[in-house]
């Protein structure tokens, strides 16, 4: 059985669907989204009606992201500012009904909710975000830091990674795929298309670490 990881949609659901296109996906394929299905990008709705989808067809594991976090903290707490300050307009307009206005669908909702914030195999461990660099990965794991799994960028920096084993992770884009005996970035920019080197979504074929991208396509 293949693992393929696939980094931030944003949104993005045509260049989804060109990926998934580009991927030529096998029945026995364990996909893994890493996390920031929503915001900044036109079809967020859409993009999670695409994720409903997929996990008919595949095996599928669905890793939350900062922005899905922030996405509940709005549903659950009315915490609005911080979630629109970071791309959540863009979700909230995908919502609206012709008749203005706004409707999540109860799947949708339990989606997000139904996130994992990692997954660990013998290998790999996927993660949205990344672990602390000063820590081993079981320490990291018996941690339990959401904070950490959802929001760190430091072990990007770190010149050495006390990691037992290789870390797959989004959220900080980069011009290219990071591919590290201990660390893989699979987060290249793919809503951040109008900055120059930037603006392709990624996924790695595991443990083949083959990498498949395609540009912005909306």
């Amino acid at each position: 059985m293949g693992m393929i990881a696939i980094g931030d949609i944003h949104g993005c659901a045509k260049t989804l669907d060109g990926l998934l296109r580009e991927l030529e996906l096998m029945a026995e394929d364990h996909l893994i989204f890493v996390g920031d299905y929503i915001d900044r990008g036109p079809d967020s709705k859409g993009v999670i009606d695409r994720m409903l989808v997929l996990k008919e067809k595949y095996r599928c594991t669905f890793l939350r992201g900062n922005h899905e976090e922030l996405l509940l903290g709005y549903l659950d707490d009315g915490e609005y500012d911080i979630f629109a300050m970071n791309g959540g307009i863009a979700t909230l307009s995908s919502y609206m009904t012709q008749q203005g206005e706004m409707e999540i669908p109860d799947s949708h909702i339990e989606f997000v909710r139904d996130t994992e914030l990692y997954l660990e195999t013998e290998e790999f461990v996927f993660v949205h975000a990344g672990l602390r660099p000063d820590l081993t990965v079981a320490q990291n794991l018996e941690g339990g830091n959401s904070e950490v799994f959802l929001w760190e960028r430091s072990h990007l920096k770190a010149g050495y990674l006390p990691w037992e084993k290789t870390v797959v992770c989004g959220h900080t884009p980069q011009p290219k795929p990071l591919n590290r005996p201990e660390l893989i970035n699979i987060d290249t920019g793919c809503v951040y298309y109008a900055y120059p080197s930037m603006g392709t979504l990624t996924a790695v074929r595991l443990p083949e670490r083959e990498f498949v991208a395609v540009p912005y396509m909306g």
